[in-house]
């Protein structure tokens, strides 16, 4: 019995021990070392616009107007729900992707004024893993410009002026593609005085 009691105590003590360390000094020293070397990604990397929230810049919002520049469909809750965010979970065999995906591409070339012959860039159409991309591909965006352009009663040379202008080029000079920030984009057209 007094050996059970030893263990007992030498248990609790680990697990007090432990949670302390795990649950608190480290988190605090986590959130220190953030908040001195990245104040601006540790607060969500959020983007102001008159003195209120737009958004974050790492987090997809979903735009419709046709004055605005629209992201990757999200398949995250009921799209860019940034509390459920996640992919469909369905594979490449999927009848269900397959046709969401040919609606997408129908959907897409309407709104954008496209021929039947011009190639969709399949970030159009297709969700990201996680569903909140904030960016899309500059060919998504050079075939969404002249709607944009349209709706807001500007030349497309001024829409495609802020498209290069918002252009982030790949991580680290290697990793992925060329893409935009819609969101900053978007903000920057709302911007611009006709």
């Amino acid at each position: 019995m007094k050996n059970l009691l030893t263990e007992l105590r030498v248990a609790l003590i680990a697990t007090i021990v432990l949670a302390v360390l795990a649950c608190g000094i480290y988190p605090a020293m986590v959130w220190v070392v953030a908040q001195g070397l990245f104040p601006a990604e540790a607060k969500g990397s959020l983007i102001m616009r008159g003195g209120k929230i737009a958004g974050s810049d790492i987090i997809g919002q979903g735009f419709t107007d046709a004055k605005y520049f629209h992201p990757r469909p999200s398949a995250a809750g009921s799209g860019y729900d940034a509390v459920s965010s996640g992919g469909s979970n369905l594979g490449p065999t999927s009848k269900r992707l397959a046709d969401a995906v040919k609606q997408r591409v129908l959907d897409y070339r309407a709104e954008n004024g496209l021929a039947p012959d011009v190639l969709v860039p399949a970030d159009a159409v297709t969700a990201s893993a996680g569903g909140l991309d904030p960016h899309i591909s500059l060919k998504n965006a050079y075939l969404q410009a002249p709607r944009v352009a349209k709706a807001r009663e500007l030349s497309e040379k001024t829409v495609l002026r802020e498209l290069v202008h918002f252009t982030e080029d790949r991580d680290l000079g290697i990793l992925g593609e060329a893409r935009v920030n819609v969101l900053k984009l978007n903000i920057a057209l709302d911007g611009i005085l006709r």
